[in-house]
This record gives C-alpha cells, structure tokens and sequence, in this order.
C-alpha cells in the first residue's frame, strides 16, 4: 500500500520562506566573509591545539541575529517570535553552514524546538526569553553518547522542594555561549525535561577538545544542582524528545547541506582556474566526474531536506522516516564532497591557510551528531522493517 502524501509538492518553501533565505544569504555575504572567519577561528594553528580552548564568535554580528529575529524563527508569535515554518528555518539554517557561522544559532534553535513540542506553561515563559534574545542549549546525551531521547545523563530525586540534579550531560553544543540549558533526568519512571541557568549553583563545564573550529562544545557537569518545580518544563520528556527529533535531525541537515554546497562551489571555481599541461583541471574526467557525483549527492541530500521540513510542518505520521532519511543522504554527502573538494584542491587544499580544513570539519562534527549516515539507516530499518530478530525469517 502507498503511503499518501501530506506533504505540499513544493515543500511549503513559498515566498516567505524564500525572502528569509535570501536575507540570510544577503546578510553573511555582507557581514561575514571568508577572511572574517579565519580570522576568528583559524587566525593560526598554535592555540587551536591548547587544551580547553574555545574558538571566538563575533558577537556584535550576534546582536544583530537577535534584532533581525533569527532566535525567534521557532517561537510563536504568541510568545514573540515570528512562528516560520521549519522549511523556512531549514532554509536560513542552510545559509549559516554555508558560511560556516561561529554562533549558538542552531543550538538555540533546537532548544526551542523542544520547548515547542512540550507545549507547557514553562516552555512558553521560556520561548519568550528566547524570543527576546536568550541562548539555550540541549543537556541531554549520557556519559555513552546516546542521542536515544530516553536515555537521561542526569539522575533526578525529590527533595521535598523541588528536584536536584546529579550527573554529566556529554556533548553539550556551544554550552559556552548559553543562557540556559534545556536538560532531560531520569526521575523514578518518569523522565523530566528541567531549565537550568548557565550560573546555577552545582553547575560547571568542562571543554571538550574538538577539531570543529567554529563551536564550542562540552561537558557539563550537574552537582545536586537545584531545580525548583517552575522550571521543570515536562515530565514527559521522552515523549516530547521524540516529537521534537524529526526537526532536531532536519536543523543539522540544513547546516551540512549549506557547508557542503559551499565547498562543491569552491572546488569549481578553483578547477576553472588552476592550470595544469596548458588546461584547467576542471577539463579533466578525474575532477569533473566527482564534482558532478558531488553534485548529484548535495541536490539529493537537499531535496529530502526540505521533503522532511514539510512533512514535519503537515504534522505527518512519515517525519521520523523523511528526517533520518536527510540526515542519513546529507551526512554522505558531506563525507563525500569533504573528502574530494581536499583531494581536488591539492597541496594547497591541506594547507591551514587556505581555509578549506574549517568546512571539512564543520562537515565532520555534523555528520558525527544525532548520529550518523550508518546509524540513520539502522534506525530506518528498524522503523521501516522492524529490529534484527524480530521476524520468523530473521531469526532462522
């Protein structure tokens, strides 16, 4: 039987979403240049390599995100955001890989995403912060690196006033640059979903070491910190986790497809001018065959992009699968483009100067988070066909 289409043919990518897809492009075009981004995080390599070290973001540029309402593209306009569409927040997303933006922009967006799915009081209250300019982050990986919604890293007790915290909470994205903390605990059967400020008494971070130049990330210890009961957002987290996981997967989609278009457009025009035996190289079968396949892998992982950002906006029962499917098609892509735009560009394409090493490893932290390519096609499987053993066949 065919699954029916809720889906609109275009996407639900109309004007509106085209205006603000633009305005990004125009925006970091303008005030974010190549230049400006090495100058941030790849000025030089000596200090990249110091433990506990945190590449800069420019915050003045940051302000005007906020002025423009970017935070706010996932708040309701009841709480003062602007309520976009996710095909249109995947559209602006895409823009911001595509510059390789040094910001707490996706994170703060897939904060509010949770927020929005859990649908309380609290959440509300805190989407009006976010509105307002608040960056958020989501505390909710355990010490295995599980991106299960019902595996917590923290464990919850009842004080008889409210909740106390105990745990780590693994692979916190730009934990640095957040206002709040949007953690999960584990609370008897229940799993919670609490706000936590990034000054709360208990509270401490511990820096990853990573090779993506343009976030930070980290540990974020939580020792019998404190939550009292008008932070706690749900205590159904599980739940509202995975309602929110289609859109979380889509948001990091979006960003690997703009990197990954940005460096199949670099890899061309750097083949129309670089000149070998009196020809561009792009005239050669060995480059232009694996810039088309490039090509093709972008175009595909693009349009399962917005394919899942529309099912998610028409409330389909098929968002989880569309969604992995993105994650799954964008990740190879970018493995793929990453891999041949250094091939491609030759010696120069490894030199730290060039640049090209900072979309490579924005590349590789998104293809890494929320799971990867293999591990979206296990979980596809398990969705489509069901679990390894589950079947008479399977089990012999």
């Amino acid at each position: 039987m065919n699954t029916p289409i809720t889906a609109p043919r275009d996407f639900g990518f109309g004007e509106d979403e085209a205006m603000l897809r633009d305005m990004a492009r125009k925006m970091l075009s303008e005030r974010f240049s190549m230049s400006r981004l090495r100058e941030l995080v790849a000025a030089s390599p000596e200090p990249v390599y110091d433990h506990g070290h945190r590449p800069s973001w420019d915050e003045p540029l940051w302000k005007e995100i906020v002025e423009l309402g970017w935070t706010g593209l996932a708040v309701g306009e009841a709480e003062g955001g602007s309520g976009v569409s996710l095909a249109g927040i995947a559209g602006m997303v895409e823009e911001a890989g595509r510059h390789a933006l040094p910001s707490p922009l996706v994170p703060t967006l897939s904060a509010s995403l949770v927020l929005r799915a859990a649908d309380s009081e609290v959440a509300r209250q805190l989407l009006a912060r976010v509105a307002g300019g608040a960056t958020a982050s989501l505390a909710i990986t355990n010490e295995r690196g599980s991106w299960e919604p019902g595996d917590a890293p923290l464990n919850a007790t009842d004080d008889g006033e409210g909740l106390v915290l105990q745990g780590t909470a693994r692979f916190v994205q730009d934990a640095f640059k957040a206002d709040l903390l949007i953690a999960s605990a584990r609370a008897g059967e229940d799993l919670v979903l609490c706000a936590v400020e990034r000054d709360a008494a208990g509270l401490s971070f511990e820096a990853d070491h990573i090779h993506d130049l343009t976030r930070d990330q980290a540990s974020v210890v939580f020792d019998g910190v404190k939550i009292v009961p008008g932070a706690i957002i749900s205590r159904e987290g599980a739940s509202v986790l995975r309602s929110a996981w289609p859109a979380l997967l889509t948001l990091v989609s979006a960003d690997l497809c703009g990197a990954s278009e940005w460096l199949l457009q670099a890899t061309v025009e750097y083949a129309k001018e670089r000149v070998q035996f009196d020809r561009p190289i792009g005239f050669f079968q060995a480059v232009k065959h694996p810039l088309v396949d490039a090509m093709v892998e972008i175009d595909r992982a693009r349009s399962l992009l917005f394919h899942a950002a529309a099912e998610i906006d028409a409330g389909s029962a098929g968002a989880e699968v569309a969604a992995r499917m993105a994650k799954s098609a964008a990740s190879d892509a970018a493995a793929f483009i990453s891999d041949r735009a250094i091939q491609l560009h030759g010696g120069i394409g490894f030199t730290w100067e060039y640049g090209l090493h900072i979309y490579f490893k924005r590349n590789l932290h998104n293809q890494a988070l929320l799971g990867d390519g293999v591990h979206q096609r296990k979980k596809l499987a398990d969705l489509l066909i069901g679990p390894v053993g589950s079947s008479g066949i399977l089990n012999g």
